[in-house]
């Protein structure tokens, strides 16, 4: 093997990863150690050292958000590959229109690789290294041994279950990568069986030894139990799914609950009863992370008008990539009295800010509503005045720039509560006391039936650009994904500059389910590994 193809294979495993950057806070053993003092042996064989590699399973999880790969795709791919969004422009509106990232060779492939398989498997083998020394080390405290395999064996649970969920042909390794073994070649895919026996004995673990509350921005009992009930739902045990579930919302220790309104679910730094997991990346922090366009990515360019500035209560500096498109504005408006779309979860409205017009709201463009009587600046309506997402907008932000360092939810109850309602649904019990909880809590009238398009539109109303909506449709089965795709992604004639070989729905083929695996990384795997079915 060549010079080349040996780094490329220590890259690939993760063993070039090996010098940590750790900080994602300065409480307890959050706290960041010198660069200049990690070695391997300090890591897998002290105490301390264990505890500084945890802390560094949290930067690789924050990494991929703030990785700048093409306008930081890696924080927003998901939420633009949806039946919810418009993805008007920039690559990644080429990977959401079904244009890029469709062959193992072309360049959006490559992308993935990098932001998406690349980044899970270097997270597996360092949660694997952390999981193998801290079994076997001697002389440290076992309720700290512990906690480190707890979060270990959740963020390695956590990266197969996501790597299953995009690939479908994945492998799994509980050995060690090291010198000595990392040239070996994987031939097959590993059996669902096993990748769902390894992810959920690693959350097994997780749940048993996490507590129900830690540091804001560690994973606790509840986060565990919230992934448990989502694996769940993915094999079909909708008992061990409901009971997951329940367990976050009603157990008598459980801290978490809903907020009180949609309007606190992402305000401040989003530390609330209702976030499950949170990834930080506070100012005042050590290495507390880095910017990112999350938000950007999903505000329009109102700014651009005059008479208007960018300012954080409508979005702040937007860049108009990912849009809600009119099949989820359409189920927000079903009720009026619905908050989500009321400056809480989405900005609808824009407001004048200076001149002769301030307070007024803007009216400079137009969208097409009548198909035989188009307007005629309907594309610069979709750039500059068409409703957010504003849901990762934070208070601190700065609105004079496209990059902000916020925190980001990951996970959050109200998705428990609507994983409890569809998998009481799918077994036995009452659903409608925790869609309710949902739609009550945002001001909607409460559902008297509930079946799976019940929980489908809620879901879109509720989780929308959190990057949840492609796993759940995946889930649901491929006539689910063919028609919610095909008859509601972008905006079809709505936005006829977008028809034909840009328009999501006609480009939308079925095997695109499973995302291709990168030629790049299938080089590097044995002959015989197969490709995913389609590409």
């Amino acid at each position: 093997m060549n010079t080349e193809n040996l780094y490329k294979k220590l890259k690939g495993s993760g063993l070039l990863l090996i010098l940590l950057i750790f900080a994602v806070s300065c409480e307890d053993f959050l706290e960041e150690n010198p660069s200049t003092s990690i070695d391997a042996d300090y890591i897998y064989t002290t105490e301390e050292g264990l505890k500084s590699g945890v802390v560094s399973l949290y930067k690789f999880e924050r990494d991929r958000y703030q990785t700048s790969t093409e306008d930081f795709m890696g924080a927003v791919l998901m939420s633009s590959r949806s039946d919810l969004a418009f993805s008007r422009t920039g690559y990644t509106g080429l990977m959401g229109r079904y244009e890029r990232g469709v062959s193992p060779v072309d360049q959006g492939a490559n992308f993935v690789s990098s932001l998406f398989w690349k980044h899970f498997y270097n997270m597996t083998n360092k949660a694997t290294a952390i999981i193998n020394a801290a079994e076997i080390i001697e002389d440290i405290d076992e309720d700290v041994k512990n906690q480190v395999l707890a979060e270990a064996k959740y963020f390695r649970a956590h990266s197969y279950f996501y790597l299953y969920r995009m690939f479908n042909n994945i492998y799994i390794n509980t050995e060690t990568v090291t010198v000595e073994n990392a040239f070996d070649v994987v031939n097959d895919k590993s059996s669902e069986e096993d990748i769902f026996a390894l992810i959920n004995s690693d959350l097994d673990f997780a749940v048993e030894h996490l507590e129900w509350t830690d540091t804001f921005g560690r994973v606790t009992k509840g986060t565990a139990k919230h992934v448990k009930a989502k694996v769940a739902m993915w094999q079909g045990d909708w008992t061990e799914a409901k009971n997951q579930a329940l367990d976050v919302i009603e157990d008598p220790d459980s801290p978490h609950s809903l907020v009180s309104s949609t309007s606190e679910v992402f305000a401040g730094d989003r530390n609330n009863s209702e976030s499950l997991f949170v990834i930080q990346a506070e100012d005042d922090l050590l290495g507390g992370g880095n910017t990112t366009m999350i938000n950007a990515n999903y505000v329009t360019q109102y700014f651009h008008i005059s008479g208007i500035e960018a300012n954080i209560e409508q979005g702040g500096r937007g860049f108009s990539r990912i849009l809600p498109n009119l099949y989820l504005l359409n189920l927000l408006a079903e009720d009026p009295n619905d908050t989500r779309d009321d400056d809480t979860y989405f900005r609808l409205k824009y407001y004048y800010t200076s001149g002769d017009r301030i307070g007024e709201e803007l009216d400079d463009y137009a969208p097409i509503t009548d198909l035989d009587n188009p307007s005629s600046n309907y594309t610069t309506y979709y750039q500059r005045m068409h409703p957010s997402c504003i849901k990762f907008a934070q208070d601190d932000d700065n609105p004079d720039s496209y990059l902000n360092r916020s925190n980001i939810t990951v996970y959050r109850l109200a998705e428990t509560y609507l994983i409890a309602a569809e998998a009481i649904m799918r077994s036995t019990g009452d659903p409608l006391p925790y869609i309710n909880a949902v739609r009550t809590r945002a001001g909607a009238q409460p559902v008297s039936s509930v079946d799976q398009q019940t929980i489908l539109d809620e879901r879109a109303r509720e989780l929308a650009f959190e990057g949840q909506r492609w796993f759940t449709l995946k889930r649901m089965g491929q006539e689910v994904i063919d028609f919610q795709i095909t008859n509601y992604a972008g905006d079809g004639e709505y936005f006829p500059a977008n028809l034909g070989s840009k328009d999501p729905r006609t480009n939308w083929q079925p095997h695109y389910i499973n995302w291709p695996i990168a030629q790049i990384d299938l080089d590097l795997l044995g002959p015989n590994y197969p490709q995913n079915d389609g590409y």
